[in-house]
């Protein structure tokens, strides 16, 4: 926490709960970590998405197509079953495990930060409705090969740790592009 928890101290929106529902803590800790990853991510132009690190390939722009892609195979295809339509197959996407970061760089960076934070408002949408359906506790379509299908609950946990590993490399990257540094936003952050 980057904030001291005292008397008349108003925590930044994407502040996971205090004292709240298992429900709440996680998806408190999933936005903490897209707000974290999104202005790590932010502000920046073609140039400052395409820089790399050492024998790395890996952009920003690269990253923020991947988590888009991620937000939507996490909780269309994996939560209900269903194919990735669009806006993937408008866009180009043919399938292999790496395009999300080998096209990035033919998307302006308007286009990158729309399709992040478009394919998070519907991921919202989608797991706002499996919850209402049924709880951390919703059967969701993916299984373990034996018939084992994962609740939300996986799901969710899943999905935290996706940006745990990948705000961590937008940390070095931003770092290296201008020096941005900090665990959190600052308290008046916006996209």
């Amino acid at each position: 926490m980057t904030e001291t928890y005292t008397a008349g101290w108003t925590p930044p929106p994407w502040e996971p709960p205090v004292a709240g529902t298992e429900t709440e803590h996680l998806l408190g800790a999933i936005t903490r970590m897209r707000t974290t990853f999104r202005w790590k991510a932010g502000h920046l132009d073609a140039a400052g998405l395409s820089t790399t690190l050492g024998p790395s390939s890996l952009t920003l722009g690269g990253l923020l197509l991947h988590l888009a892609l991620v937000e939507d195979f996490m909780f269309t295809t994996k939560l209900r079953g269903e194919e990735l339509v669009e806006p993937w197959r408008s866009l180009g996407h043919d399938g292999t495990d790496d395009w999300e970061f080998t096209s990035a760089g033919g998307f302006s960076p308007e286009e990158l930060y729309r399709q992040y934070d478009d394919a998070v408002e519907r991921a919202d949408a989608r797991i706002a409705a499996a919850l209402d359906e049924g709880g951390l506790d919703f059967v969701c379509h993916v299984d373990d090969g034996d018939g084992n299908h994962a609740s939300l609950r996986r799901l969710l946990f899943d999905h935290l740790e996706e940006y745990g590993r990948h705000t961590g490399h937008a940390d070095m990257l931003r770092e290296s592009v201008d020096g941005l540094v900090g665990e959190d936003p600052p308290g008046d952050w916006t996209r």
